[in-house]
């Protein structure tokens, strides 16, 4: 129980989480700003953010559930820390049980739950509006995210378990490859990043589902992403890149591929404008869905045919 506790609270789950979680955020914002020309923060700013508030007063909607309306962002945030805790023990000591891959699956939808509940709870025309459009993402990016991921699966061999699955390179043949950048674009509609940040829109419904929060509860939130962001490229990496490891080049190659892929996913964000909500559900379901499909099909022909470069 105590070694249990350590894992999740410190490392590697809750504070060794966030840390880097906060670390992805900075690069996120230092990065956007360079490409618009500013500064940008510097590199503590996202704890003083933290900081600033947690230390803020907390209003709750005189409308609403209030009970719903805070655990919401307390549970998302148990979620990911639990997600990358799951991650990092697949990689570092092998698969704490078997299966674990359905149960982070899961586990990434919580955070999008909470976010809608959390809306809907608090009672604000606005933040019901940006929970019903979150809710129709997760219905167009889930379906096409679940079948690259089931490439992966049928390649390792129906594996699903974190720990073999990090044993294999599946973004080494044609299929493989194809589910890794219908996956990579998903998890840029998990994050609520542009050009799918139709939630929370802060141009159009005032931060949709945030609308309400402040102090310690937005606070929350915004670590659930701060943690996803860091969370979401690890599991890319363990799932499509042959996993982490930690002896000789393999830190290295860890930091590298790591980098490369928050870079894509800012670039992705910085490059494209928002499109409607429409525009996304289409998106998933015209061209991502088909593509997931196609890699599936790939993937089953070159394991009939033992052909590992299909």
């Amino acid at each position: 129980m105590a070694w249990m506790a350590f894992a999740y609270l410190i490392f590697p789950g809750l504070i060794f989480s966030a840390v880097l979680g906060l670390v992805s955020t900075w690069v996120d914002r230092k990065v956007t700003a360079r490409v618009q020309w500013r500064v940008g923060p510097p590199f503590l700013q996202p704890f003083y953010d933290f900081l600033k508030l947690m230390g803020k007063e907390t209003l709750l909607p005189a409308s609403g559930n209030r009970v719903l309306f805070v655990a919401a962002p307390v549970v998302s945030l148990a979620a990911v820390t639990l997600v990358s805790t799951i991650l990092w023990l697949a990689n570092l000591t092998g698969s704490p049980f078997v299966g674990d891959l359905i149960v982070v699956i899961y586990l990434l939808l919580i955070p999008s739950l909470c976010l809608i509940l959390g809306g809907m709870a608090s009672g604000n025309p606005l933040a019901t509006i940006g929970s019903s459009r979150e809710m129709k993402l997760i219905l167009a990016y889930e379906l096409p995210f679940l079948i690259s991921l089931a490439v992966v699966i049928l390649k390792s061999g129906l594996e699903i378990s974190l720990e073999s699955l990090a044993s294999s390179r599946p973004i080494a043949s044609i299929s493989g490859a194809l589910a890794a950048v219908v996956s990579l674009l998903c998890v840029q509609a998990k994050l609520g990043f542009t050009p799918f940040d139709v939630a929370e829109a802060e141009t159009e419904i005032m931060a949709g589902p945030y609308i309400e929060y402040s102090g310690a509860p937005l606070a929350l939130f915004k670590l659930s992403q701060a943690i996803l962001l860091f969370a979401l490229p690890v599991f890319l990496i363990t799932v499509f890149l042959g996993g982490i490891r930690l002896s000789g080049w393999g830190i290295l190659w860890f930091v590298l591929e790591y980098v490369a892929i928050l870079a894509l996913i800012v670039v992705i964000k910085n490059t494209n404008p928002r499109i409607r909500i429409d525009q996304a559900v289409r998106f998933f379901w015209r061209y991502l869905t088909p593509a997931a499909i196609a890699a599936f099909l790939l993937a089953a022909i070159g394991q009939a045919f033992s052909l590992g470069w299909l």
